[in-house]
């Protein structure tokens, strides 16, 4: 895949776009809050697996279209009484494609605006950074109908504290954007109209980095994070001393001695 921009059909449920090593995914069901139903699920999952394999690319914004960055699920779609092998097979393939966020060598950016859901606040969870409108909502409010957000916990109760993960899942309760900060669900909050332009922002705040030194950081993260600390400590050293004998390593190192901006190989 080149560098050049590449766009599918506007009419499509996902939409896909890259532009100067910057990849999108618009979710693109407005009329449904853009919830995700098995078919945007799959469709998401060949981005992510093209995206995996392509050195190009540095970063991936997931955004949306209309009021809604997503609700989660589609509960017309799952209204399937006793379909216990549709259940499971829908909640394996998001499960897989939530991992495959974080398998992604590149970072992951949620550009939310609207509500994000049940699994539509799982997806904002998952994603490496977040950036929220100020109008953006969050709920993780399954429990309302009955139904436990079981997968959105798995993602939430890694970024947010406990008892306030807990808080969301058993009462449903929506939180607005500055709470989603103060928690940690979200990096940031800013104006609905800067919602672009700050994720923009952000996206160049990582791209000028030497992109060897950003593969190997978010890798480096989520292996670490899951390790007891002695196993984690040898993990991280073990990384820190590939990217010390990588080119750009030595080039970090180099310019920092030499007092000049260092000119990175892997950008």
């Amino acid at each position: 895949m080149s560098q050049t921009t590449q766009s599918y059909d506007h009419s499509s449920d996902v939409l896909y776009h890259v532009k100067q090593g910057i990849a999108k995914i618009t979710l693109n069901r407005p009329e449904r809050y853009n919830t995700l139903t098995s078919a945007v699920i799959s469709e998401i999952s060949t981005k992510l697996e093209i995206l995996a394999s392509d050195p190009t690319v540095k970063v991936l914004v997931i955004a949306s279209t209309g009021k809604a960055f997503s609700t989660g699920h589609d509960l017309k779609e799952m209204n399937r009484v006793g379909d216990e092998a549709f259940y499971r097979q829908l909640l394996s393939d998001c499960s897989k494609m939530m991992q495959a966020i974080i398998a992604l060598p590149q970072p992951v950016i949620a550009q939310v605006q609207g509500i994000a859901t049940a699994a539509g606040c799982q997806l904002v969870a998952t994603c490496d950074l977040a950036i929220a409108a100020n109008s953006a909502r969050f709920a993780t409010n399954g429990i309302h109908n009955g139904l436990y957000c079981a997968t959105p916990q798995v993602a939430l109760s890694r970024v947010v504290p406990r008892k306030h993960a807990l808080e969301m899942l058993l009462t449903g309760d929506f939180i607005d954007a500055r709470r989603a900060a103060e928690i940690g669900l979200v990096n940031r909050v800013v104006r609905d109209e800067e919602l672009e332009s700050a994720t923009r922002h952000l996206v160049s705040r990582i791209t000028d980095k030497s992109q060897m030194a950003v593969r190997l950081g978010k890798t480096s993260y989520y292996r670490q994070a899951e390790l007891p600390l002695d196993a984690a400590y040898r993990s991280g050293s073990e990384d820190l001393v590939r990217n010390l004998m990588a080119e750009d390593g030595v080039e970090g190192l180099t310019a920092f001695v030499e007092k000049r901006t260092p000119e990175w190989k892997d950008r």
